[in-house]
């Protein structure tokens, strides 16, 4: 989200308006007049009231049964929103992608935006939620950034009732042979705790069961959430929670959780959860918020439900995917659209001046001083994502997300340098004039579609063995001289290909702040080498994941943890969320 000095009302300039007091971004949506839900679906999207099912007046899940009954129906046009290597600095991406959706509508097309849920972990943590920010913001923010319809809960339920069934079966005479030594199945909680990275589960005495190493991860990176997010329907949901590995017996054989007679009950908890979830902007236009997979242990995307129903329900679809466009836009290409069957139409890669500014060498504190230099040195971050975007066949446009402090010579030089490469650069203020403020972004997106078509394909093909596909994703996006590791990943290689799980793509899991793996290596950095520590296989998610680097799956509190400063009034109206 953006950090503006000052907050404008829409269709004002933040630029113009410094000398407005600042608003917070829940004080933004608390004003907000929304509309009752079932009309922004019945006007908006022609979406029969039967169909939507209300969560209380403002959010709803929209009917699988009338879901499925869209078929038939055209597909609108697809636009990614995707970014340059994130900094401290931040580069806007879920605002932009809800300015875009109100924009489009502004401008007279029928649109609609597709988000990730954010995780409760960040909320209380450090990063906030993720409901966009400033007059670019989808409400009710509250309710989206805490329990919202109860996805997450399901979720977490449904992974920690199978971990529940793997213990059981064990302390029942282990009729599968598990090895406790060789169980991938961990446990899940939607917070930050370090504390429960590694625990031992068991203790107290035969009547608790086999005492074993075990530990939790953070909700969205359960594999459950990246099935939930991927799933076509709910019967390939089911059989997606069948194909889960949960470990191994001694002789290496995979332990599924369908032989433990789990699917079925998994799939239960989640029976309500897989409808698409439907919301609205600050300006009462629609948006599908649903799932939420971690963007580096997973592919960083919402559900492919959601995207294909809003794609038959709207004639435009703004979606975003997690961190840079070398992690989040590789696998919306690569896994999702691969998996989903999508085709996107355009690319918007946001950036701002002041990320740009850290690229090229300069200190946070001092980014608001103009500096051309580091501007034009941090340019090599921009353009690899652009060169990288290309690669997949789509066409490419820079969102600048503008800040106050911007100058009118480092918008010249932005300008210059992305019309160097042949690509448009728009300045956008979504930020402080809502849907107004991006009406010349959503306007080139639809020019663009309209004068240059896609020919998207993804970056490599099934059938390419899995060390080759690591291979061209290090070499071809990421600037690499070359990928390493050692015996034991080359032979864990040899197994899931010899397993039949070679047609797989993959998943890298990497630092989100570099190309590389050295989050302090900013720009565009290369020559590099890839280590890659370890091969994880989500079976019913059907990618492999590879771990490049440390990759933390339950992240901890920082000092001042965010939470510290949230509070309910005697109203019951909360303060302190951001």
């Amino acid at each position: 989200m953006s950090s503006e000095t000052t907050t404008a009302a829409p269709g004002a300039s933040g630029k113009d308006n410094q000398h407005l007091a600042p608003k917070s971004d829940i004080e933004i949506s608390q004003a907000a007049k929304m509309r009752p839900i079932v009309e922004v679906a019945r006007d908006k999207l022609g979406i029969p009231a039967e169909y939507v099912q209300p969560y209380g007046h403002y959010k709803a899940k929209i009917s699988l049964d009338y879901v499925a009954s869209l078929d038939a129906k055209p597909d609108g046009k697809l636009i990614l929103v995707t970014a340059i290597s994130p900094t401290p600095a931040g580069e806007g991406k879920t605002t932009t992608t809800v300015g875009l959706g109100d924009a489009l509508n502004y401008i007279g097309k029928k649109a609609a935006i597709c988000l990730r849920e954010p995780s409760l972990g960040p909320c209380f943590g450090v990063k906030g939620g993720a409901a966009g920010g400033g007059y670019a913001q989808v409400v009710p923010m509250e309710d989206i950034n805490l329990h919202f319809t109860g996805d997450f809960h399901a979720i977490g339920v449904a992974h920690n009732l199978l971990s529940a069934l793997v213990d059981n079966h064990i302390y029942w005479g282990n009729a599968l042979g598990l090895d406790g030594r060789r169980i991938a199945w961990r446990r899940v909680v939607d917070m930050n705790d370090r504390s429960l990275r590694s625990i031992v589960s068991s203790l107290g005495g035969v009547a608790n069961g086999f005492p074993r190493e075990d530990g939790f991860d953070i909700t969205v990176a359960s594999e459950v959430m990246a099935i939930f997010c991927l799933a076509s329907n709910f019967a390939d949901l089911q059989r997606r929670l069948g194909d889960i590995i949960v470990g191994q017996t001694r002789e290496k054989k995979n332990i599924r959780a369908s032989e433990l007679k789990a699917a079925g009950s998994m799939a239960a908890l989640l029976k309500d959860a897989i409808a698409p979830n439907l919301v609205q902007t600050l300006e009462n236009n629609p948006a599908f918020i649903h799932g939420g997979p971690f963007a580096n242990i997973a592919h960083g995307c919402n559900s492919a439900i959601a995207t294909k129903s809003a794609l038959k329900l709207a004639d435009y679809v703004v979606t975003e995917a997690g961190f840079g466009a070398d992690l989040g836009a590789e696998k919306f290409f690569d896994i999702k659209c691969r998996k989903a069957g999508l085709k996107p139409d355009v690319t918007v890669i946001v950036a701002t001046i002041r990320a740009l500014k850290m690229h090229g060498g300069v200190a946070k504190d001092d980014l608001k001083a103009e500096n051309v230099e580091a501007l034009e040195k941090g340019f090599a971050n921009l353009k690899r994502h652009i060169a990288n975007v290309r690669k997949f066949g789509v066409p490419v446009i820079v969102s600048v997300n503008r800040f106050s402090s911007d100058t009118e010579a480092e918008i010249e030089a932005l300008k210059k340098l992305t019309a160097g490469e042949g690509v448009e650069c728009v300045l956008a203020d979504h930020w402080g004039s809502g849907g107004p403020g991006a009406a010349e972004l959503a306007q080139t997106v639809v020019k663009t579609i309209e004068t240059q078509p896609s020919n998207f394909k993804p970056l490599y093909a099934d059938d390419l063995p899995l060390v080759e596909k690591v291979r061209t994703i290090a070499k071809e996006l990421y600037g690499a001289a070359d990928i390493s590791f050692d015996a034991s990943v080359k032979t864990r290689f040899a197994e899931l290909e010899k397993e039949g799980f070679g047609h797989l793509p993959v998943c890298i899991a990497k630092t989100q702040y570099s190309f590389s793996t050295d989050p302090n290596a900013k720009g565009a950095p290369s020559g590099f080498t890839i280590p890659v520590r370890e091969l994880r296989l989500s079976a019913g998610a059907e990618f492999v994941v590879v771990i490049c680097g440390d990759i933390m799956t339950m992240p901890g509190l920082p000092k001042v943890p965010a939470a510290n400063n949230i509070e309910v009034d005697a109203n019951g109206r909360i303060s302190g969320l951001f």
